[in-house]
């Protein structure tokens, strides 16, 4: 049972997590997607870095043979903070913010699915629904943009290989061996991932000119601080007490306020369609978060 605190709190990063999809989306009409993913991670792996080592948290992998811990930090990496990062933002360029959330939040039925797949995962009835609920709220998106003369469909396509990258994540983490703190291995996913993407950014991107307007240094500064930071320490903090339940009726909020909020920071107003596909990936999430369920509930870093 949560306490007041805790479930204010909970709200607090709910609302945090949601707000985050029109902000990026705002962010990128003054920066190109690759140099903002790099310089708000590496902004937010610093933030990070020095908030848990001041809490005692061992900060730094250990070498040995075989790679050792960084080994780990590199192999969960790959899909779980650069594969998700890199496309989702690719996703919100190309979509409305509150579409390209409410497609990547698909990621728990992906999750279920590769674990039948490839791990010998039961599928159940209410796996089957979740399918066919994200199926439908799949369709409804991609007939909208194909309908659209400016639609781009393209970024549907960004956003499930995102959530497909996401939910190997989590199953390549539920199988990990651990030694590394899990607050200490996210740094490290973000500081490498960053890295990567500053490689990925000046190969495909022109160089930024710096010069952005007061909102767009206050998004890049939500970005860093709010979605990277303040978040993320919530989450550790709240991540070992959280029931199943909660944690899915969390996960099933976000992209709702993702689409609403979406309104009041970017004008983008949604469709009957958008509002049809949320009620879908909510209900899938339900069939397999809520008690009994499949899938595990992660920080959407």
């Amino acid at each position: 049972m949560l306490t007041r605190k805790q479930l204010w709190v909970l709200v607090a990063l709910t609302l945090m997590w949601g707000v985050n999809w029109p902000m990026m989306k705002l962010s990128l009409r003054e920066l190109s997607p690759l140099y903002f993913r790099a310089l708000t991670m590496t902004g937010g792996a610093l933030w990070l870095f020095f908030f848990f080592r001041a809490r005692g948290v061992r900060m730094w992998p250990r070498w040995s043979a075989g790679g050792g811990e960084w080994r780990s930090v590199v192999w969960l990496g790959l899909p779980n903070i650069l594969g998700w990062h890199t496309l989702s933002i690719l996703g919100v360029r190309e979509l409305a913010s509150g579409r390209a959330a409410v497609l990547g939040f698909t990621m728990p039925i992906w999750t279920v699915l590769l674990g039948a797949a490839f791990f010998g995962q039961t599928l159940t009835r209410r796996v089957l629904l979740a399918v066919i609920a994200v199926s439908a709220a799949i369709a409804l998106l991609l007939a909208d943009e194909l309908a659209s003369l400016s639609g781009r469909p393209m970024g549907i396509v960004w956003m499930e290989l995102a959530a497909i990258c996401w939910a190997l994540g989590t199953l390549m983490m539920r199988r990990a061996q651990l030694t590394l703190p899990v607050e200490a291995l996210t740094v490290w996913m973000m500081g490498t991932s960053a890295a990567a993407l500053w490689v990925m950014a000046a190969l495909l991107e022109p160089w930024p000119s710096w010069q952005f307007s007061p909102v767009m240094w206050a998004a890049l500064a939500f970005g860093v601080f709010i979605n990277y930071g303040v978040a993320q320490i919530i989450w550790f903090g709240l991540a070992r007490h959280l029931p199943a339940s909660t944690s899915a009726m969390s996960i099933m909020a976000i992209p709702v306020i993702g689409t609403l909020s979406a309104t009041f920071i970017t004008g983008e107003v949604p469709g009957w369609q958008d509002a049809l596909a949320v009620v879908c990936v909510v209900v899938a999430i339900a069939a397999v978060l809520a008690p009994g369920r499949t899938a595990e509930a992660r920080a959407p870093v």
